[in-house]
């Protein structure tokens, strides 16, 4: 059911954890699946120098955070939000069709805790 780098991605996930003084966290949840991921990024010089998760979910909903944070880490505010859930299914190899809404929450979450840097530091 699932490609071997999802797999890979649930059993060790990358960049778990969270960070106390986070400049941006996000929520997201889906109470129709039970997903619920929560981001926490560390922001300077208008770079995303840490991001940490928790997630609750199946094992496509970790697998889609950890690589978000893996495509995100390192780049700009910008470049991260252009990130989308199409490049997280890319990055994963495949994700089954029930499941492709798990990428679109790990997106989601990405720019929720964006946007919470964003109105903190204005």
């Amino acid at each position: 059911m699932y490609s071997k780098k999802v797999e890979e991605h649930f059993f060790h996930p990358h960049n778990v954890g969270e960070i106390k003084d986070a400049d941006g966290v996000g929520k997201v949840g889906n109470p129709r699946c039970g997903d619920i991921m929560k981001v926490f990024i560390k922001v300077k010089d208008d770079r995303i120098e840490d991001i940490k998760f928790k997630t609750f979910g199946c094992a496509a909903a970790i697998a889609t955070t950890s690589v978000m944070t893996d495509l995100v880490k390192g780049k700009t505010i910008q470049e991260a939000l252009k990130v989308t859930n199409r490049q997280i299914v890319e990055e994963l190899g495949e994700l089954p069709p029930i499941k492709l809404h798990c990428s679109v929450l790990a997106a989601d979450a990405l720019k929720a805790a964006i946007s919470d840097y964003q109105k903190k530091k204005s």
